[in-house]
C-alpha cells in the first residue's frame, strides 16, 4: 500500500509540471525575437575587466561580451560596433564577441603623461530584427605596473647639524611634502618608503643616522656627532615603492649631505698641540723661560717664553664667529709658593710680566701651571706647566766659609811644606771658599791671592779647598807670627778679604848666647857665702823648652862658688873664706832645655879676683838686658818698667838714660830707677826703642849699665790714604767688558790687619768693578751712544774691627768706537710706480743715520739685478729710474719689484744698514682686447627657445693675467643693429651668444650682430667684431621621435660595448650626427654618431654612480661640417640610465677577530656577541645570512649558535665549572640572504665567572650607562689595551648600584656594571686584580673621558670585587668564629652514628641475600640484544653533578655523563686539559617531564633497538601491566615469558589526568607512545634484560628531590659490595624456577625496579622487598616464587632496595638502561 501511494503522488507532481511549462513556451515565442542584444549573463549590466598597463597589442580585454544574438553568418540577427572608443584603444570582435586592445605604435600607460587610468566604451547592440538598440559599457580598468622607480626632486640634500644636537632628534625633514621622492605608478606601487643605506665612502652615517618613520622620510640622528672627528656625513637615502611583490620593488637613491656644525663641546687647547697615538688627546705641554736674576723688570718684560703662550679654543669653528668664546689665561699654581710677587700674566693676552727682581740665592726656578679656560664658564680648561729658570748674572761674590784661619808652620820646615792647622801639624789647614753662582759640589774655579808675605807663602790655585805651602824659610825668631788677607775672585766679583794668621812654631835652631865671651869680676874678702858675684844672662831666641836656659859651672870655680841653674846666679859656696889675691877663672855653661838630642849650649869665662874688702864697689842692676811691648797708645806718664840697681855700700844710686832715646820720648827717675812714658808713641815714626840706662853711686868707677829692649806696638789710628800722584782723569772704550780704567792706591802705615787696605766702589757697582790691588775694570759693555761720562768713586778701607775710610773720585770717559751700523728710518719702503714714468725721475727719498760720532753716512743699492733699472744717489738717498718700467714683462700677476738698499759708514768698519724698497708698477693697460675672428658665424632655429646658444665670441688682451686690464668683458652694441641686439644677447664673461627671447622668426632669415669686447684697466679699451646668425629651415632640424628615453637598467657588470638604446631622429633630406651634448663628463658612455645607439665604454659602478641623465642632439651633417650646433626644442632628447647593482663585492667583517666571553652560570640561549659584516653592494646583496663553523666538541656538539640575519651569537650549552676554557671558531657571512659571496672572521669566547670581573660604580643611573655602554667600553678598553693589546673588555651586566650588607639593598640613583677583560694572547680572562690595577690607576683620567657621556658630575665612584665574590670573603672570614661550635657539632654527630654503624653492620650478610634473590630473577628474564646504534629520542640523565667521577666505558652505556678525557680535547675547544666536561643537550622533553637541573647532563639515543624488536608492555584482564617479547607464534609461550611490570595504582592516570585503566574486559597491547601515558613513570629495559619503572615524582613543579645524605650512604654501602663486572643475559633464556606474580605497594616519591647483575666473579642479590617504619615506606615485589624474605628494618632513613638501586648501584654497576 505505501509503495502504491507513493507512485500516484508523484505522476500527480509531473502533470502539473508539464502545465507550467507549456504556459512558459507559449508566452515566450511571442517574445523571442527582442531577446536579441541583452545580455546572457545575470549580475550588472556593465562589464568591468582589469588589464595591466603597457599590455601587448591584441591582448584580450573581453573574451566574450555574452550577447544574446548572432552577428554573423548568413542570417545576423544582432549588430555589434563599439562607441566612444576614444584614441581606439578598442577593437571589437563581432562575430566572437570578443574585445582586443590597440596599442599599435603606443604603448597604454597608466602614469603621467599619457595618465590613461580606465577606458570607458559602448559596444552598441542592434537588433536586426526589431531595431532596438542596447548600449553595453565595457569598463576597462587600467591596472597599474610597477614601471617606474621613486624620483627624488632633487639630486642631492643638504643640511646642517650643531654638534650638540641631542640623540633622538630629527635633523632632515626635506622629504616631506613635495621635496622628497615621487613615483607616478598608483597605490602601493606609488607609496614611498624611506630606508639609509651602507654608504662604502662614509662607513658610519648608516649608523649615524636613521628614519624610523619610513613613509615620512624624516632622518632621527642616532649617534652623537663630534665635529672634531667628522665634519660631513654622505647619508644614502634610498626611496623604494610599496610593490607588494618585494622582488618588483623599484629604488632609487639621492645623497644627503649632512654637515656638522662646531658646537662648544671642547675646551681649550695649549699650542703647539702633539698629540697622543690614536687620540686626541695633547702630549703634555711645558713652556720654558729664563731670566737674568737681580734684572729690572723694565729690561725682560714682557718675559720671552719658548713656544710663545698660546691657547686656543679646539671648537674652531663655531659659527657665527661672534659666538667663539674668548680664552682666560691665568696662574694656577706654583712653585715656590711665592710665585705670585714675582709673576703676573695678562688674563686675555697670556703675556707674562716680572714685577720685581729675583735673587737666585732665594730662588733657582720657578714651575708653574698655567690655566686657559674659555670666558663663557665651559668646564674643560686646559692646563700646561711654565718653567722659569733664574740665569746666574754673577753677581755674588766669593765667599770663605770662615773668617779667619789660623795656621802653623815649624820655623825649620823645607820649601813646599803646607800650612798645618793644629800646632801638632797632623793636618793641613783647609780654606774653603765657594761662590753661589757656582753649585756648591763644582769648583767655582776661582782666583785667590795674597795681599801680603806673598814671597813667603802661595795658595794652591783650583778646587773648592784651598791650601797655602811654604815659598820660603822662616824663622821664628825673625817673624814669629805672619798676619795677611786672602781675597777670592772669579774675575768679575771680589769676596771679602779673610784674615790668616800663621804661627811659626819654635825650632831648636838657636843656641843659649852670653853677652859676653868673658866677664872680669873682682870680689872681696868680707863677701860673705851665699853672696851674689855676678848674675850671667844667655839669651836664646827660641821659646819654650828651647829657650829655657839652665846654667851650670864646668870648671874652676875650685868649689868656691856656685850658680843657679836657673836665673845664672853665682854666689860664694857656704862655708867659703875667701883670701885676698886669689883669682879663679870659671867656665859656665848655658844650655837650653830640648831633648838632649836637640840640646843646644855655649859657654864663657868668669875671671874672678879676689880683693882686700872696701866700700868702693858700683851698684848692680839685677840683669843686665830688659826688653818690654808699649802700645802707642799708651799715655803720657805711664811706668813703664823699674830699673832699680842694688849698691853693696848702700850709696845713693843715680839712674840717667845715656843713650837710645833722643827725642827724650821716655823719663827715667834719677832716684827711683821708674821709667816712664815722656811723651806719646808713634808706631809709624819709631816702632822700636834700645836704651843703655845706666846706674852710678858717684865714684869714678862707680857706674854701671843694663840695656832696655822697647817695642811700640800698633792701633789703628790712620786711615787709608790715596797715591794722589796716580791719574784721576781716565777713559776706557765702550762695548768692552773687563776692560782695564785705572788703578788707584791707597796706604795705611798701621801694622797687621789695621794697615790692610780694602777697595770698593760706592757707585755704579753695576758697570765698573775694583779689585783688591785696586785695579778698575769694567763689569759690562758701556755704550758711548747712552752715556759717555761717569764720576766713579772709590773707597778705600783698612781691615780694622772698627774701620777708617777715606774715598776718591776719578773721571771717566767713555771712548767711542764704531759700534753702529746706520739704521734706516723705515725697515721697509713701498713705492708705487705707473709703468710709463719717464726715466730719471726721483720718486723716492731714503734716509738713514748714524750714532757713531763722525759718521759719514753713504747709500747704494744692495740687488744687483736692480741697477739696471734703478739709481740712489750716494749722498742724497733719492731713488730714480734708470728706465721706464713694463708692467707686462712681470711674469707674476703682481708686478712688483722688490730690491735690498744699504747705508755705510765710509770711515767705520760697522756692516751696513738694510732696507728693503717694494717697487709696485701700476699697470696702465697697454693692449686692446682683440677677437680671434673678426666675423663668426650662427645657426638658429626659428623656434629657438631662450637662451639657446648660437656660437662663442672669443677676444684676447695681451695686459698680464690677473690685472683688471687683462680681464676682457662682453657687450652687444645697440646702436648698429638694434632689433639683432633686442633677439640676441651675449653673455659678459664667457661670449656665448644666446637668443634674448623664444624666437619666432622666418626661416632664411640672417641677423647681423656687433659684439664689444671690452677690458677693465685704465683706461678701458675695447674691440668689435660682427656675429652673422641665420636661421635654418624646420626641415633640416632633427627631430627625436621621443623627448625622454628610459632604457631598461644596465648591469654596472655590463662589458663593454653593451648597448643601452638607440635613439632616433629625422630630418627632411638630411643625414643626421647624433652627439652627447652633457651628463657624459666621465665618457662612460658612447654614441654611434650615425645611428643613435647608446653603449658601454668604460665600466660601471652601481656604488659609485647610480643613475646617469644623458643630454643628446641630433644635428644635420650639413650644420656638423660647418662646425656649428643648432640646439632647438626638437633635436635635442634626454636618455635617463639606471646602473643595476649586481653582488660584486663580498662581505667585510667590521672585525677580523671578534672576542667576548661567556659566563659560567650563563642560561641556554643566551647572548654572547653581535658580529656584522658590511657590503657594498645594496638590497638583497648587502643582506647578510650568518652561519657558524665550530670544531667538533665530544658527541659532535657545537657549544654555540647564530641568529642568521642579526649576527647575534648565543650559547647552546651550559658551561657549568668550565671556567679558563675557551672556543675559537669562525663565522661566515654570506651576502644575498646566504645565496651569494661570503667572507668570514674569527670568533673567541673565553668562559669566566665573577671572579674575573670587577664592579665598576658611577654616580649615574643604569639607564644612562646603558645608553653610553659603547662609548664607556671604549674608553675602558683603551685603557686595558695600553697594558695588554689587543684585549676586549666585555659588559656582563648594567644595574642599580648594591650596598649593604651582603649588597642586599639597591640605589637606582647610582649603578653598577659589571666587566671583565679578555686577554687575546691567552684567550682567556685577565684576573681580576690585573684588571683593577688597569683601571684604578688610571680612574682621574677615566672620569675626565667618561665626563661627555655621563653628564655633568657623573664619574665613577670605585671600582670593586662582585658580590658573590666579597660574600664569600666574608663568610670565609666568619668562620673563624664559630670553629669551637662546630667542633663538638661534630663530636655530636659522631657519637649519634655509632649505632647507625652497628645496624649496618649487623645487616650486612641480609643485604648479601637480597641481592641474590634479585640475581636470580634476572635469570629468568628474557635475554636483551646489545644496543649498536646511538639513539635519537630517547635520553639519559645523571641529575646531580656529584656523580661526574665515572668515566663513560660503553657507547651503549646509558644513565652516564659523558666525559671528555683530555687527550681526547682539541687545542681549539680551549676546555683545559685535565678539566671535566659533559656533554649536554635538552630535546624532545615531553609534556610534564621534569625539567633538566643544573648540572644535569642528557644524551638522545635511538628508539631503535630492544624495546621495539623484543617485545612491547600490554595490559591483561587482571589489570596487570606485563613485558611480553615479539614474535611468538604461540601466545600462551609468550604468556610464560611475559614479565610483570608493577604500576603505583595511586598515579595510573594519563597525562590529561583522567583515569586511563583499561578495560577489565579485554586486554589491551601498549604501543610505544602509550606507555608514558599510561604509566606515570619511566619504564626501562637495561642491557642485562631487567626491567624497571622509575616512579614519577609527586612534588610541585616537576621537580626532583635527592638527598645528598642518602646518596653518600648508598655509594658506600656498593663500595662495600665491590660489584665491578657486567654480564648481559639473554632475554631467550628461561628462568629455571618456577615464577609468579605479586603485587607490589609503592608510595608516591618512590621507585620500582626489578634487576640482576651477575658479575665474572661477584653475584649481588637484593631482598624482593623491603618495609619501612617511616612514612617513606617503600615495597617492592618481584616474580620469583623461589625467593620470598620478609623485609627487615634498618632505620628511618634507609632507604629501599629500589631505591638504592636507582640512587647508587646503577652508577657503581654500571648497568645500562634503556627508557621504555
Amino acid at each position: 500500500m505505501l509503495q502504491r501511494f507513493c507512485l500516484w503522488k508523484w505522476l500527480a507532481v509531473g502533470v502539473a509540471v508539464a502545465t507550467i511549462l507549456a504556459g512558459c513556451l507559449a508566452q515566450n515565442d511571442e517574445d523571442w525575437q527582442y531577446e536579441d542584444c541583452k545580455l546572457a549573463r545575470t549580475g550588472p549590466p556593465a562589464t568591468i575587466v582589469p588589464i595591466d598597463e603597457e599590455s601587448r597589442n591584441g591582448t584580450i580585454l573581453v573574451d566574450n561580451m555574452l550577447i544574446k544574438g548572432t552577428a554573423g553568418g548568413l542570417d545576423p540577427t544582432i549588430e555589434l560596433s563599439l562607441k566612444d572608443n576614444v584614441d581606439y584603444w578598442v577593437i571589437l570582435d563581432p562575430i566572437s564577441q570578443r574585445l582586443y586592445l590597440n596599442s599599435t605604435g603606443r604603448i597604454l600607460d597608466r602614469d603621467p603623461p599619457m595618465s590613461i587610468q580606465s577606458i570607458v566604451v559602448q559596444v552598441q547592440c542592434v537588433n536586426k530584427k526589431v531595431g532596438t538598440i542596447i548600449n553595453h559599457e565595457v569598463r576597462i580598468v587600467v591596472r597599474d605596473r610597477n614601471d617606474n622607480s621613486p624620483r627624488f626632486q632633487q639630486q642631492r640634500y643638504y643640511v646642517a647639524v650643531n654638534e650638540l644636537t641631542p640623540v633622538g632628534t630629527t635633523i632632515f625633514t626635506g622629504f616631506s611634502g613635495n621635496h622628497g621622492a615621487t613615483d607616478i605608478d598608483d597605490g602601493p606601487n606609488g607609496q614611498i618608503e624611506y630606508v639609509i643605506q651602507y654608504n662604502p665612502n662614509d662607513k658610519t652615517s648608516n649608523r649615524t643616522f636613521d628614519i624610523p618613520l619610513t613613509l615620512s622620510g624624516a632622518v632621527v640622528l642616532r649617534e652623537r656627532l663630534n665635529y672634531e672627528e667628522k665634519t660631513r656625513y654622505l647619508v644614502i637615502v634610498q626611496a623604494n615603492d610599496r610593490a607588494q611583490n618585494l622582488n618588483e620593488r623599484r629604488t632609487s637613491t639621492t645623497t644627503l649631505t649632512v654637515d656638522v656644525l662646531d658646537g662648544d663641546d671642547l675646551g681649550p687647547m695649549f699650542l703647539p698641540c702633539v698629540l697622543v697615538n690614536n687620540t686626541r688627546d695633547c702630549r703634555p705641554l711645558t713652556y720654558q723661560a729664563s731670566l737674568p736674576e737681580l734684572t729690572d723688570p723694565a729690561r725682560v718684560n714682557p718675559i720671552s717664553v719658548t713656544p710663545p703662550i698660546q691657547a686656543i679654543d679646539q671648537d674652531r669653528n663655531i659659527q657665527p664667529p661672534s659666538d667663539r668664546p674668548g680664552i682666560l689665561y691665568s696662574i694656577l699654581v706654583g712653585t715656590p709658593e711665592d710665585y705670585p710677587q714675582y709673576f703676573h700674566m695678562n688674563l686675555t693676552t697670556a703675556v707674562l710680566t716680572l714685577l720685581k727682581p729675583i735673587n737666585r740665592d732665594l730662588h733657582q726656578k720657578f714651575d708653574l701651571v698655567i690655566k686657559a679656560e674659555q670666558d663663557n664658564g665651559h668646564p674643560l680648561p686646559a692646563f700646561a706647566s711654565l718653567h722659569i729658570e733664574v740665569l746666574d748674572e754673577n753677581n755674588q761674590k766669593p765667599y770663605f766659609t770662615r773668617s779667619t784661619y789660623e795656621g802653623f808652620i815649624l820655623e825649620s820646615s823645607p820649601v813646599g811644606t803646607t800650612i798645618s792647622d793644629n800646632q801638632n801639624l797632623t793636618s793641613p789647614l783647609q780654606i774653603v771658599v765657594l761662590d753661589n753662582d757656582v753649585e756648591e759640589t763644582k769648583d767655582p774655579q776661582l782666583h785667590l791671592f795674597l795681599n801680603d808675605y806673598n814671597t813667603f807663602f802661595t795658595v794652591t790655585q783650583s778646587g773648592i779647598t784651598r791650601y797655602l805651602t811654604l815659598l820660603q824659610p822662616v824663622d821664628r825668631e825673625v817673624q814669629e807670627l805672619y798676619t795677611f788677607s786672602v781675597t777670592a775672585s772669579d774675575g768679575v766679583q771680589e769676596s771679602v778679604p779673610v784674615t790668616v794668621n800663621i804661627l811659626v812654631i819654635d825650632a831648636n835652631d838657636n843656641s843659649p848666647t852670653f853677652s859676653n865671651i868673658s866677664y872680669n869680676i873682682k870680689i872681696y874678702t868680707d863677701m860673705r857665702p851665699g853672696e851674689g858675684v855676678i848674675k850671667l844672662t844667655a839669651v836664646d831666641a827660641d821659646e819654650g823648652p828651647n829657650g829655657q836656659i839652665v846654667y851650670e859651672i864646668l870648671a874652676g870655680d875650685q868649689g868656691d862658688f856656685i850658680i843657679n841653674d836657673r836665673t845664672g846666679l853665682i854666689t860664694i859656696a857656704p862655708g867659703v873664706v875667701l883670701s885676698v889675691g886669689q883669682s879663679y877663672a870659671l867656665t859656665v855653661k848655658a844650655s837650653d832645655s830640648a831633648p838632649p838630642a836637640q840640646r843646644r849650649s855655649s859657654i864663657t869665662t868668669v875671671y874672678i879676683e879676689v880683693l882686700p874688702p872696701n866700700n868702693q864697689s858700683p851698684p848692680r842692676f839685677p840683669q843686665l838686658m830688659y826688653s818690654l811691648e808699649v802700645s802707642e797708645a799708651m799715655r803720657i806718664g805711664a811706668v813703664l818698667l823699674n830699673l832699680q840697681a842694688f849698691d853693696r855700700e848702700g850709696d845713693p844710686i843715680r839712674y840717667l838714660i845715656q843713650n837710645g832715646d833722643p827725642q827724650q820720648v821716655f823719663n827715667l827717675s834719677q832716684s827711683s830707677g821708674l821709667l816712664a812714658l815722656g811723651k806719646p808713641l808713634d808706631r809709624e815714626s819709631t816702632d822700636r826703642y834700645i836704651l843703655i840706662v845706666t846706674a852710678s853711686d858717684g865714684r869714678p868707677d862707680g857706674t854701671s849699665t843694663a840695656t832696655v829692649n822697647i817695642v811700640v806696638t800698633d792701633v789703628n789710628d790712620n786711615g787709608p790714604v790715596f797715591d794722589m800722584f796716580l791719574p784721576k782723569n781716565l777713559s776706557v772704550q765702550e762695548e768692552e767688558a773687563n776692560a782695564f780704567v785705572g788703578q788707584v792706591r791707597a796706604t795705611d802705615p798701621d801694622a797687621g790687619v789695621n794697615g790692610q787696605v780694602h777697595y770698593s766702589l760706592a757707585n755704579f757697582n753695576n758697570l765698573f768693578r775694583i779689585t783688591s790691588n785696586g785695579s778698575i775694570y769694567t763689569a759690562v759693555k758701556l755704550n758711548r751712544e747712552v752715556r759717555d761720562y761717569y764720576e766713579l768713586t772709590v773707597e778705600a778701607t783698612d781691615g780694622a774691627v772698627d774701620p777708617r775710610r777715606s774715598t776718591l773720585t776719578l773721571a771717566i770717559k767713555v771712548l767711542d768706537i764704531d759700534d753702529n751700523s746706520p739704521v734706516f728710518t723705515n725697515a721697509s719702503y713701498t713705492v708705487c710706480v705707473p709703468e710709463n714714468l719717464p726715466p730719471g725721475t726721483v720718486f723716492l727719498q731714503i734716509e738713514a743715520k748714524d750714532v757713531d760720532l763722525g759718521s759719514d753716512v753713504n747709500y747704494r743699492i744692495r740687488t744687483q739685478e736692480a741697477l739696471q733699472y734703478f739709481a740712489l744717489k750716494k749722498y742724497t738717498g733719492e731713488l730714480s729710474l734708470l728706465k721706464s718700467l713694463d708692467y707686462e714683462s712681470f711674469a707674476d700677476t703682481e708686478a712688483t719689484f722688490t730690491f735690498l738698499v744699504e747705508a755705510f759708514d765710509s770711515k767705520g768698519t760697522m756692516p751696513p744698514g738694510l732696507a728693503t724698497v717694494t717697487v709696485r708698477v701700476k699697470d696702465m693697460n697697454d693692449y686692446s682686447p682683440v677677437f680671434s675672428k673678426k666675423l663668426y658665424r650662427g645657426m638658429v632655429a626659428p623656434d629657438a627657445v631662450k637662451g639657446t646658444v648660437i656660437t662663442t665670441v672669443s677676444a684676447e688682451d695681451q695686459d698680464p693675467p690677473g690685472t683688471a686690464a687683462s680681464r676682457v668683458r662682453y657687450k652687444v652694441d645697440v646702436v648698429q643693429f638694434p632689433y639683432s641686439a633686442s633677439i640676441f644677447d651675449v653673455d659678459e664673461n664667457s661670449g656665448r651668444v644666446v637668443t634674448r627671447v623664444n624666437l619666432n622668426e622666418e626661416p632664411s632669415t640672417v641677423f647681423k650682430l656687433v659684439v664689444i669686447a671690452y677690458d677693465d684697466g685704465d683706461p678701458v679699451k675695447f674691440n668689435t667684431t660682427t656675429v652673422e646668425i641665420a636661421v635654418l629651415q624646420p626641415s633640416v632640424i632633427p627631430r627625436f621621435t621621443q623627448d625622454e628615453y628610459r632604457p631598461p637598467p644596465v648591469s654596472e657588470s655590463a662589458p663593454k660595448g653593451t648597448v643601452v638604446t638607440v635613439v632616433t631622429a629625422a630630418a627632411l633630406n638630411q643625414t643626421i650626427v647624433y652627439s652627447i651634448v652633457s651628463g657624459n663628463e666621465e665618457d662612460v658612455f658612447a654614441i654611434n654618431n650615425r645611428t643613435g645607439m647608446i653603449s658601454v665604454k668604460k665600466s660601471l659602478d652601481y656604488e659609485s654612480v647610480k643613475s646617469y641623465e644623458l643630454r643628446v642632439q641630433a644635428d644635420s651633417l650639413q650644420v656638423v661640417r660647418s662646425n656649428l650646433r643648432v640646439p632647438s626644442k626638437s633635436n635635442t632628447a634626454k636618455v635617463f640610465i639606471e646602473v643595476k647593482d649586481e653582488n660584486d663585492h663580498v662581505p667585510v667583517f667590521t672585525k677580523k677577530m671578534y672576542i667576548g666571553g661567556v659566563s659560567e652560570d650563563a642560561k641556554m640561549f643566551s647572548s654572547v656577541l653581535k658580529v656584522k659584516a658590511d657590503d657594498k653592494d645594496t638590497g638583497n646583496y648587502s643582506a647578510m645570512q650568518y652561519r657558524l663553523i665550530i670544531p667538533p666538541i665530544k658527541d659532535g656538539k657545537e657549544g654555540f649558535v647564530i641568529e642568521a640575519y642579526t649576527g647575534l651569537i648565543k650559547t647552546a650549552m651550559l658551561f657549568k665549572n668550565m671556567r679558563r676554557s675557551y672556543f675559537k671558531f669562525q663565522v661566515i657571512a654570506t651576502d644575498n640572504y646566504g645565496k651569494g659571496l661570503s667572507s668570514k672572521a674569527e670568533v673567541l669566547v673565553s668562559v669566566v665567572n665573577q671572579l674575573d670581573m670587577q664592579v665598576i660604580v658611577s654616580n649615574v643611573p643604569p639607564t644612562l650607562v646603558e645608553q653610553n655602554k659603547d662609548q664607556l667600553i671604549g674608553i675602558l678598553e683603551r685603557y686595558v689595551q695600553d697594558q695588554i693589546p689587543g684585549a676586549t673588555v666585555v659588559v656582563e651586566s648594567i644595574g642599580a648600584r648594591r650596598f649593604g650588607d651582603g649588597y642586599s639593598e639597591e640605589d637606582y640613583t647610582k649603578s653598577d656594571l659589571m666587566v671583565y677583560a679578555i686577554d687575546p694572547q691567552t684567550n682567556r680572562a685577565i684576573m681580576r686584580n690585573e684588571l683593577f690595577k688597569f683601571l684604578d690607576g688610571k680612574l682621574l683620567d677615566i672620569n675626565k673621558e667618561f665626563q661627555p657621556y655621563l653628564g655633568q658630575g657623573g664619574r665613577i665612584l670605585e671600582i670593586r670585587t662582585p658580590d658573590v665574590v666579597a660574600n664569600v670573603k666574608k663568610q670565609a672570614q666568619a668562620v673563624g668564629y664559630t670553629e669551637g661550635a662546630l667542633l663538638a657539632l661534630a663530636v655530636i654527630i659522631i657519637l649519634c652514628c655509632m649505632p647507625a654503624i652497628l645496624i649496618v653492620m649487623v645487616s650486612y650478610r641480609q643485604r648479601q641475600a637480597e641481592c641474590a634473590k634479585t640475581a636470580r630473577i634476572q635469570m629468568a628474564l628474557p635475554a636483551g640484544k646489545p644496543a649498536s646504534t646511538t639513539a635519537n629520542n630517547l635520553y639519559e640523565e645523571l641529575g646531580d653533578s656529584t656523580m661526574r667521577g665515572y668515566a663513560q666505558q660503553e657507547q651503549q652505556q646509558l644513565l652516564r655523563p659523558s666525559l671528555l678525557r683530555p687527550e681526547e680535547l682539541s687545542m681549539e675547544s680551549g676546555i683545559d686539559p685535565g678539566q671535566e666536561y659533559y656533554g649536554q643537550d635538552y630535546y624532545s622533553y615531553e609534556h610534564g617531564y621534569e625539567l633538566p637541573q643544573y648540572g644535569s647532563r642528557r644524551r638522545l639515543l635511538s628508539p631503535s633497538g630492544m624495546y621495539d624488536e623484543y617485545g612491547e608492555v600490554v595490559v591483561e584482564n587482571d589489570g596487570g601491566y606485563y613485558y611480553s617479547p615479539h614474535g611468538s607464534t604461540a601466545e600462551e609461550w609468550a604468556r610464560k615469558k611475559r614479565i610483570k611490570l608493577i604500576v603505583d595504582p595511586e598515579y595510573e592516570t594519563s597525562s590529561t589526568g583522567e583515569d586511563s585503566a583499561p578495560d577489565s574486559s579485554q586486554r589491551n597491547r601498549l604501543n610505544n607512545s602509550n606507555v608514558q601515558n599510561n604509566i606515570n613513570g619511566n619504564i626501562y629495559i637495561a642491557q642485562n634484560g631487567s626491567v624497571v619503572r622509575t616512579r614519577r615524582v609527586c612534588l610541585g613543579n616537576n621537580l626532583k628531590v635527592t638527598s645528598p645524605v642518602r646518596l653518600g650512604k648508598q655509594f658506600k654501602k656498593l663500595d662495600k659490595l665491590a660489584v665491578t663486572h657486567e654480564e648481559n643475559v639473554p632475554l631467550n633464556t628461561l628462568s629455571k624456577g618456577p615464577s609468579s606474580s605479586d603485587k607490589m605497594n609503592t608510595r608516591p616519591c618512590s621507585v620500582s625496579f626489578a634487576s640482576s647483575t651477575i658479575g665474572a666473579e661477584n653475584v649481588v642479590t637484593k631482598p624482593g622487598g623491603s618495609k619501612m617504619k617511616s612514612t617513606e615506606e617503600q615495597e617492592s615485589v618481584v616474580d620469583n616464587d623461589d625467593v620470598k624474605e620478609p623485609l627487615e628494618s634498618h632505620s628511618e632513613h634507609t632507604q629501599s632496595d629500589e631505591e638504592e638501586l636507582w640512587m647508587g648501584p646503577w652508577n657503581n654497576l654500571h648497568i645500562p638502561m634503556t627508557k621504555l
